[in-house]
């Protein structure tokens, strides 16, 4: 059975910085791709990013690129979120996210089969 969990999130003021961690267990972590979604209070969930199962290749949503950067270490079965630049907009719950097959990549979240419990983040004016 996947697990993830994810830590990080927390309160910060606008142009702020924070970096969430998501741990992985239950599997070859270094097989399969991961993900970032996130949903705010009314709004659907959301792509944020997604990473290759390497680390070699990764996709951004156009509303965080160039100030959000995800990343991995498989090594330690890792998956990491640095968000720089923060805006109230990315006030919302942050899920790390696996797909069930490996060596898949989407940036969809219905390709996605395994969900943390998410992190709140809220950023301030």
């Amino acid at each position: 059975q996947v697990q993830l969990v994810e830590s990080g999130g927390g309160l910060v003021q606008a142009g702020g910085s924070l970096r969430l961690s998501c741990a992985a267990s239950g599997r070859t972590f270094s097989t399969y791709a991961m993900g970032w979604f996130r949903q705010a209070p009314g709004k659907e969930r959301e792509f944020v990013a997604a990473i290759t199962w390497g680390g070699g290749t990764t996709r951004y949503a156009d509303s965080v690129k160039g100030r959000f950067t995800i990343s991995r270490d498989n090594a330690k079965n890792m998956v990491y979120l640095q968000m720089n630049s923060l805006k109230p907009e990315d006030t919302a719950v942050y899920y790390c996210a696996a797909p069930r097959r490996a060596y898949y990549y989407s940036v969809s979240s219905a390709e996605y089969d395994y969900w943390g419990q998410g992190t709140q983040v809220t950023v301030s004016t």
